[in-house]
């Protein structure tokens, strides 16, 4: 299998993944809890910053000159600072059980900034995946 196929899908399953954990209510599924302070702002943080990483590794893995790769990088990670937040509103207005929260946007847009800033750091300048 490629690399752009394999990126292609494991970014497309975990934005299936985040989607789906994002709408649906846990409550009463009997699922362990546990209690860590800011625990969903770090789970927020952590579905758009793997999200933006496999993202771009996705359009690395295309070996298209830098400028055009990074245009659709920056193009991706301001797609998915809207998702987040198209995701809180959803959250807020259409389902029941969930409730919006502009610091959950927060960490949302601030995964993608930090996983945006380590991609450019490892890969700025560069032409694809070697």
């Amino acid at each position: 299998m490629h690399k752009r196929h394999l990126f292609a899908i494991l970014f497309i399953g975990w934005m299936v993944f985040v989607t789906f954990s994002s709408l649906y209510s846990f409550e009463g599924d009997d699922l362990p809890t546990f209690s860590i302070p800011y625990a969903d702002k770090i789970v927020h943080f952590t579905f758009y910053f793997v999200a933006v990483i496999l993202g771009s590794l996705y359009f690395l893995s295309l070996n298209n000159p830098w400028a055009k790769t990074l245009v659709k990088i920056i193009k991706l990670a301001l797609l998915l600072v809207v998702f987040g937040m198209v995701i809180e509103v959803i959250q807020g207005t259409l389902t029941v059980k969930r409730s919006g929260d502009v610091f959950d946007a927060m960490a949302n847009s601030t995964g993608v900034a930090v996983g945006f800033i380590i991609i450019l750091s490892q890969f700025y300048g560069q032409r694809g995946l070697k």
